[in-house]
């Protein structure tokens, strides 16, 4: 069947001949010019605009953590309910590059999780059909102009299934309510990259105000949350906004790594935050201006040297759990 034929919607068969089978005679994943309408046989739907990404610059995904966990809820709804039981079930999507890629990746993270596939088994269906003649975007990272790095669909599929070999993400635990507030800029920004071990978060400010809108928190914010948490070790890797003694004295070690936004690290700079890292005795919360480019960077060495993640495994886990993670010519660092 060509592509062309779907530009209508054909028959049913005709879509689901086109579409990747995802279970055998009951989960499928379409792409799809018109929107369909369910039918006696066939429940169709599309979560494009309902999980959007929230972009920084040119990057477009992948989709977080509480997005997978949401539409893995979504689905397993459908599934499991009773007057859907004898229908096909068809998550579909458009032409739309961007949209589509974050469709994929989803799919494929539900067969990860849930039916136990390894990322090569979920990702063969997705290249069958109407998919083979149309190749996944890759994501990129969170800057302008053109990307020096392509992360690619399989990529944050192999990225997922190695965290969950290690047990940073385990489904049936997850704490989406915890993730959410959290990861909002007005309650701290933070993410767990590492459960338990390592924490990425936006650089504190001298004081806590609003500054053309956006929320700013001085180092006391972090306090009752780190504690409760187990974070017993800082690292700052941007200029000295605030005073380190306000952790310290508060109990926490802090350490000052400072490089360049957007550089990489010194050999000498990678090696003392790794040291820093494999001593804490708790947890260490890691810190630049944003949090994302230095911060994911540093953090990601650590997982290729102790958790032998490869570079595109890191920056997918990383994305995964604090989009926008590993900016420029960082990503091309970790590659190397």
């Amino acid at each position: 069947m060509t592509d062309g034929n779907i530009g209508g919607i054909g028959s049913e068969t005709e879509i689901i001949g086109s579409a990747s089978e995802i279970i055998k005679d009951r989960l499928y994943f379409a792409t799809l010019r018109i929107r369909p309408r369910s039918t006696v046989h066939t429940h169709y739907f599309s979560i494009d605009d309902e999980f959007i990404y929230d972009n920084f610059y040119a990057d477009f995904g992948p989709l977080n953590l509480a997005v997978v966990h949401r539409y893995c809820t979504k689905l397993n709804k459908k599934l499991n309910n009773p007057t859907l039981s004898h229908k096909r079930i068809i998550h579909y999507t458009t032409f739309d590059p961007k949209k589509r890629a974050n469709a994929a990746f989803l799919v494929a993270a539900y067969s990860i999780i849930y039916l136990k596939r390894t990322p090569e088994a979920a990702y063969k269906p997705l290249i069958n059909g109407i998919n083979a003649a149309h190749p996944f975007l890759p994501f990129r990272d969170a800057s302008l102009g053109s990307s020096s790095y392509n992360l690619t669909l399989l990529d944050t599929m192999q990225g997922l299934y190695k965290a969950m070999l290690h047990g940073f993400f385990d489904f049936e635990n997850f704490d989406l309510d915890e993730y959410e507030y959290y990861e909002k800029v007005e309650n701290g920004d933070l993410n767990w990259i590492v459960p338990r071990k390592l924490l990425a978060f936006s650089g504190p400010h001298a004081k806590s105000r609003i500054e053309n809108g956006y929320p700013l928190h001085a180092p006391e914010t972090y306090f009752t949350y780190f504690r409760k948490r187990n974070v017993t070790a800082i690292v700052r890797l941007n200029k000295k906004i605030y005073d380190a003694k306000r952790f310290t004295d508060a109990g926490f070690e802090h350490h000052d790594l400072f490089f360049p936004d957007g550089s990489i690290p010194s050999d000498a700079i990678t090696l003392k935050f790794l040291t820093i890292a494999e001593q804490a005795r708790g947890a260490v919360a890691v810190h630049c201006k944003a949090g994302l480019g230095r911060t994911g960077t540093l953090i990601g060495a650590y997982l290729m040297k102790n958790y032998r993640f490869t570079a595109a495994e890191v920056i997918a886990w990383l994305r995964i759990c604090r989009p926008g993670s590993v900016i420029g010519p960082q990503q091309n660092y970790l590659e190397e």
